[in-house]
């Protein structure tokens, strides 16, 4: 019996473009050098705290909560904010605020490699509009979330969505570290990365929630592990 298939033609949208931009940004792919840092996680498996695949999530889960909420996220929020209102002077508050609040100088020098490198990425595809490309070359050291966030402004992505996509790229980037480190095995990774995706909910809830005043990181045992890390004699990641 010959079964027929029929298709619908269908256009490509506004809509279709900017999820596959957004989806690119999430990417591990993306060549910023993400794959090379481990937010002091390193030291945290030298230094016995993570041994494990529980000890693994325990940490992922602990940075997520205490310091990427806290911090990374609200402010990335108001800088997609001052992206779409095409506001130059919170943009730029916003990128040094982010940049004083780097407790080390692996973390800080970290958020400005990658930010550098999503911004040269993004020239060289000449996929923003010249507002956009006018506030990124204001920044003498943009940060990485400064940069994610005016491209996902700039390609109309809502920014529920775009920070989920932020945040979903920083726990992959997290999980596969820990592969290389503790060891874990692909499945036990994905089991972490698992139960993080179902906790981005109430996280991104939290980060809207957050006002301005309220905004910072009070993770010291992070702050410490990558103090730790600056000097650590054999390393495989750069943070």
């Amino acid at each position: 019996m010959r079964i027929m298939i029929t298709t619908t033609a269908s256009t490509s949208t506004d809509a279709d473009v900017s999820l596959a931009r957004l989806l690119r940004l999430a990417s591990p792919a993306l060549p910023v050098g993400a794959y090379s840092y481990s937010q002091a996680l390193e030291w945290a498996v030298e230094s016995g705290t993570v041994h494990d695949a529980a000890t693994a999530e325990n940490w992922i889960a602990d940075v997520l909560a205490v310091s990427i909420v806290r911090c990374e996220a609200p402010v990335w929020l108001r800088l997609h904010a001052a992206c779409a209102a095409n506001d130059p002077q919170a943009y730029a508050r916003w990128n040094e605020f982010f940049l004083a609040a780097r407790e080390t100088v692996e973390l800080r020098a970290e958020t400005v490699q990658m930010g550098r490198s999503l911004v040269a990425l993004l020239a060289r595809a000449g996929e923003l509009p010249e507002t956009s490309r006018a506030l990124l070359a204001m920044l003498d050291e943009p940060v990485f979330p400064a940069a994610f966030a005016c491209a996902a402004s700039a390609w109309r992505i809502a920014p529920r969505a775009g920070l989920t996509a932020y945040l979903f790229s920083w726990a992959e980037n997290q999980a596969i570290a820990a592969v290389k480190l503790v060891p874990l095995g692909q499945s036990a990774a994905q089991d972490i990365l698992a139960r993080v995706i179902a906790a981005l909910p109430g996280a991104l809830d939290q980060a809207f929630a957050i006002e301005d005043e309220a905004i910072g990181s009070l993770a010291f045992g992070l702050a410490i592990a990558s103090c730790r890390h600056e000097t650590q004699y054999s390393r495989l990641f750069r943070s």
